[in-house]
């Protein structure tokens, strides 16, 4: 009888390729829809991915398992990542900024070498994602996570780095500083 070879041999397995983008679970939260039997429960995950080099995306899935809605929203923040100007070597925001979305309000502010983020929740773990080491922050409002999120990036959408101010204004950076 001939030995079967194939046995020994481990299955092919493809190498990991490394994430593009780290993800931080923001909420995950129980949602019910009342129907004729009862109450039908679903899972609401909010996930925000960054490469920590200026690049941010956040996205919002729903299933009746908690890992599955997960990774839809993870799947919904890949595609929806966009840019985000910083300043000093990706070290701070450019400027002082103020995000909203319906009773939420983020402001974001530059800070000096040293600081550090100073923000909690999701304004900190988008920032982090953003690669940014020193900001000031501060949450007015509602302070849904939901609601947080998207006032943090429209705070981060309305930066202007001085170089794209000059542009606009057809002056030369050092006759705006």
């Amino acid at each position: 009888m001939a030995e079967n070879n194939n046995r020994e041999r481990k299955p092919f397995r493809k190498p990991r390729e490394p994430k593009e983008f780290d993800d931080v679970v923001v909420s995950i939260n129980r949602v019910s829809k009342t129907v004729k039997g009862g109450r039908r429960m679903r899972f609401a995950a909010l996930v925000v991915v960054g490469d920590h080099k200026g690049r941010i995306g956040f996205g919002m899935g729903k299933a009746t398992e908690v890992p599955d809605a997960i990774k839809k929203a993870n799947e919904a923040a890949t595609k929806n990542v966009f840019r985000v100007e910083l300043a000093d070597n990706n070290r701070t925001v450019p400027s002082d900024a103020i995000g909203t979305h319906e009773a939420t309000s983020v402001v974001l502010k530059p800070a000096a070498p040293g600081t550090g983020v100073i923000a909690g929740g999701a304004v900190r773990s988008i920032l982090e994602l953003a690669g940014v080491s020193d900001v000031l922050s501060k949450v007015i409002g509602s302070r849904t996570s939901v609601n947080v999120v998207y006032a943090t990036l429209d705070a981060l959408s309305k930066m202007r780095t001085v170089e794209d101010v000059a542009k606009l204004r057809d002056k030369k950076v050092s006759e705006i500083r």
